[in-house]
C-alpha cells in the first residue's frame, strides 16, 4: 500500500502551452529528493482534461521513466467516458505506472449503480491497481461509501480519494472497507485530521511548493503524533487555503513558476493568475518559508 504524501503534480508547460519535459524532470527529482512518497502523473491538476490521448500517455510515460522506480507513480486516468478511461488505465499499464487514479464520470452524473459498473468495467479491462476519486465539487457527481464498499469487493481496486473535505466520510468509508483497502484525502485543508482518523495520506496539492513539510506532517500524522503533525501543518495552513484562490491548477502552476521551477504555462481555458490574487499567494508561499526565484 502506498502510504503518505502524494503530490498531484502539475503538468509544466512553456507559454505556448506545449509540455516542458526539462521542467517535468527537474519536478519529479526535486520530489524524489524531498521525500515526497508517491506522483500523481496527469491528474486533475495535472491538466488531464486538455491533454490529449497521445500527450496524456506520454507525460505518464516519461514521469515513470524520470522516476526510475525510486518513487511509486500513479497515474490519472479516469474520463467521463468508460471506453475512454479504460485506453488511459491501459496506456499507463503498458507505461509501468505503479497504479492508477479514476476520478468519477464527470458532467454525465450517473447513479451510483452507473459508477459501479462504470469502475468494475475498467478494473476488470486492465489488470492495475486502481483507486477511486471522489471529487463531487469538480464533477457533480458524489460517490457514495456504499458505492466505494461494493467497489472495494473488486479485486485491483485498491483505494479511494475523498476529496469533499468531510472527515465523517474518511470514517465511514473505513467502517465498511477492510484495512488493506486505501483511504487518501483530497483536501489538504484537512489532511492531517484525515489522517488521524484512518486515512492513509493525502493526494496533495500544496506538496507541488512544500513537498518536504508535507512528507512530514502526513508521516507524524501516520505515527498517531497529532502533535508534530499540526506543529507542521500550522506552517503550510496559509497555502492550503491560498493555492484555491483561483481554480487549481492555476494558483499552484503560478507559485512553481515563481519558485523558478517552471515556465509560466497553463492551457485554455484556464488562465494564468490574475495580479490581484498574487498577493495571498505570496504571502502563503513567505510564511511556508518558500523563497521567490532570483531573477
Amino acid at each position: 500500500m502506498i502510504r503518505g504524501s502524494i503530490v498531484a503534480l502539475v503538468t509544466p508547460m512553456s507559454a505556448h502551452g506545449a509540455v516542458d519535459d526539462a521542467a517535468l524532470a527537474r519536478l519529479v527529482e526535486w520530489h524524489v529528493q524531498q521525500g515526497t512518497d508517491a506522483i500523481v502523473s496527469v491528474g486533475t491538476t495535472g491538466e488531464s482534461a486538455t491533454l490529449d490521448e497521445q500527450e496524456h500517455c506520454a507525460v505518464i510515460r516519461r514521469t515513470v521513466e524520470l522516476a526510475g522506480g525510486r518513487i511509486p507513480v500513479i497515474a490519472g486516468t479516469g474520463a467521463n467516458s468508460t471506453t475512454e478511461a479504460i485506453t488511459l488505465t491501459r496506456c499507463a499499464q503498458q507505461a509501468g505506472a505503479d497504479a492508477c487514479l479514476l476520478v468519477t464520470p464527470y458532467y454525465n452524473k450517473p447513479t451510483q449503480e452507473g459508477l459501479y459498473q462504470h469502475h468494475k468495467r475498467i478494473a476488470e479491462t486492465a489488470d492495475i491497481p486502481q483507486i477511486l476519486y471522489n471529487v463531487p465539487g469538480r464533477t457533480a457527481v458524489d460517490m457514495l461509501p456504499e458505492t466505494v464498499a461494493r467497489l472495494a469487493e473488486v479485486p485491483n481496486i485498491v483505494g479511494v480519494k475523498e476529496a469533499t473535505g468531510d472527515l465523517s466520510r474518511i470514517t465511514r468509508i473505513r467502517e465498511l472497507v477492510g484495512p488493506e483497502f486505501a483511504i487518501y484525502s483530497g483536501d489538504d485543508a484537512t489532511a492531517r485530521e484525515a489522517i488521524l482518523a484512518g486515512a492513509d495520506g493525502d493526494i496533495s496539492v500544496t506538496a507541488n511548493v512544500a513537498p518536504a513539510v508535507m512528507h512530514r506532517m502526513c508521516a507524524a500524522a501516520l505515527d498517531g503524533d497529532a502533535a508534530r503533525a499540526a506543529e507542521l501543518d500550522a506552517g503550510v495552513a496559509g497555502l492550503h487555503k491560498a493555492l484555491f484562490v483561483e481554480s487549481n491548477p492555476i494558483p499552484v502552476k503560478w507559485a512553481l513558476a515563481w519558485m523558478g521551477m517552471m515556465q509560466e504555462g497553463i492551457r485554455l481555458p484556464l488562465t494564468w493568475l490574475s495580479p490581484e490574487r498574487e498577493a495571498p499567494v505570496i504571502a502563503a508561499l513567505e510564511q511556508a518559508s518558500i523563497s521567490q526565484a532570483e531573477a
